[in-house]
C-alpha cells in the first residue's frame, strides 16, 4: 500500500497549511506549474517524487523533469499531463493517448479545479487536484490524499487548504 498525496498548480507559493498532509505520505505527486524550484525544496524529505512540468515552468524545471509521466505504482498504470482538459472533452491529443497507453488514473492540473471522476468510455479515474497556490481564479486551495493498494484506490480525501491570496508567497 502507498500513500500518496496529489498537488498542482503551486504557481511559486508553498502554503505552510500544505506541509501537515505532505508528513504521512510515501509519494508526493506534483501535476505541474510549479513556478519555483524553492517550492520542490519546501516539500518533506523522504518521500518519493514524481513530478511534471506546466506551461508556466522556465527551462530548469523542463531540464529536470518531464512534460509527461506515464508509471506503474500497486497494479495500477497512471498517466500524469499537465493540460489534460476534462472528460469527456479532453485537451487536443489526450484521449488518444489514453486510448494507446491504457492508464487506471489519468492525472493532470492546468484547470485549478479539484475534480475526480470515473471515465467510463476511456475506462480510467480521472484525477484533477485543483490548485494549491494563490495565483488563478480558484477561490480555495485544494489537494488530494489518497491510498493505492493491490490494484484499487481507497481512502480519497479532498482537502481544502484555505481561501487563494490569503497566505503570504513564500
Amino acid at each position: 500500500m502507498k500513500k500518496i498525496a496529489l498537488i498542482s498548480d503551486s504557481h511559486g507559493h508553498f502554503d505552510s497549511h500544505l506541509f501537515p498532509h505532505l508528513t504521512d505520505v510515501d509519494e508526493i505527486w506534483h501535476a505541474g506549474d510549479i513556478g519555483k524550484e524553492t517550492i520542490l525544496d519546501a516539500l518533506p524529505k523522504g518521500k518519493v517524487f514524481r513530478i511534471i512540468t506546466g506551461n508556466i515552468d522556465d527551462a530548469n524545471l523542463r531540464q529536470s523533469f518531464p512534460e509527461e509521466y506515464f508509471f506503474e505504482l500497486e497494479g495500477l498504470r497512471i498517466l500524469m499531463i499537465h493540460i489534460g482538459g476534462v472528460p469527456p472533452r479532453y485537451a487536443k491529443g489526450v484521449k488518444p493517448k489514453i486510448r494507446s497507453m491504457r492508464p487506471d488514473l489519468f492525472v493532470c492540473g492546468h484547470s485549478h479545479i479539484c475534480k475526480v471522476m470515473y471515465d467510463k468510455e476511456l475506462n480510467c479515474l480521472y484525477l484533477n487536484p485543483g490548485a494549491v497556490g494563490n495565483h488563478g481564479f480558484h477561490q480555495v486551495k485544494t489537494m488530494l490524499t489518497f491510498e493505492l493498494d493491490a490494484g484499487k484506490v481507497k481512502n480519497m480525501h479532498v482537502v481544502e487548504l484555505g481561501k487563494r491570496g490569503k497566505y503570504p508567497e513564500s
